[in-house]
């Protein structure tokens, strides 16, 4: 599987858990023997401003996190059109579903799916998309720029149980038509996470679920980073996703 990441993704650049120092190693030293990594560049003004006011991104281009948040968006873009060949994975910070349209909140600056699944539809790769966000928080900034788009269906799932909420996630994904399926992968609902709900190889199912109705419809799929911040268990939550997002 490609794996979309850069350098830049390694600094501290706030004092916060997503910035976290380690956060990003973690994921690498767990994964880097089963993937091919791709360096990435930082999107355009226009990839942006297509999800984004022209208020909102001024405002973030006068801050110090104006670089590492568009490269980001940057890297979300070439995860999603890689994604339309095979399932590709975006190891990225800044995360985004947090950030709206004219705002942004938590950890969030710009929001690199949205972002990415734009440039998809302006570029006609897709006329339809599906994302799944398994974070333990709802991407409320991801609903507030894509809910009302004809071409996008947005799945938080919302269960205490965690078999409630693969089933959930499985019949969502049984019922759907899209041509891309995206997930904002965030892995801070596992049970040694602030969630404490979902296992590892509940990350592993979620993945191959998503495999499987990728294939039942012939369509791409992606994943981004999100949440996670108990470096202990994440890598190797990462690690299984991508295992059964690819098939393995």
């Amino acid at each position: 599987m490609k794996v979309f990441t850069h350098s830049d993704f390694l600094q501290v650049y706030a004092r916060e858990p997503a910035a976290a120092a380690g956060r990003i190693e973690s994921i690498l030293s767990a994964i880097s023997n089963d993937v091919e990594f791709e360096d990435v560049f930082p999107a355009g003004e226009d990839d942006i401003l297509a999800a984004h006011t022209k208020s909102h991104v001024q405002s973030i281009s006068r801050t110090k996190l104006f670089n590492v948040a568009a490269l980001a968006a940057g890297a979300a873009i070439q995860t999603a059109v890689a994604g339309m060949e095979a399932p590709s994975f975006g190891l990225i910070r800044p995360p985004g579903h947090h950030a709206s349209a004219d705002s942004c909140w938590v950890f969030c600056y710009f929001n690199n799916m949205a972002i990415a699944i734009e440039h998809l539809y302006s570029t006609g790769l897709i006329k339809k998309a599906h994302i799944l966000d398994f974070d333990m928080h709802y991407g409320d900034g991801t609903v507030n720029i894509l809910g009302a788009k004809s071409y996008v269906s947005i799945h938080n799932p919302d269960q205490a149980n965690r078999m409630d909420y693969l089933k959930e996630v499985a019949s969502r994904l049984e019922s759907i038509q899209a041509d891309v399926i995206a997930v904002s992968a965030g892995f801070d609902n596992h049970v040694d996470d602030w969630g404490g709900t979902l296992r590892t190889e509940d990350y592993y199912e979620m993945g191959r679920m998503v495999n499987a109705a990728g294939r039942r419809m012939g369509a791409g799929s992606f994943a981004l980073l999100e949440g996670g911040y108990n470096h202990d268990v994440l890598g190797k939550n990462v690690r299984e996703f991508l295992r059964g997002m690819e098939g393995s």
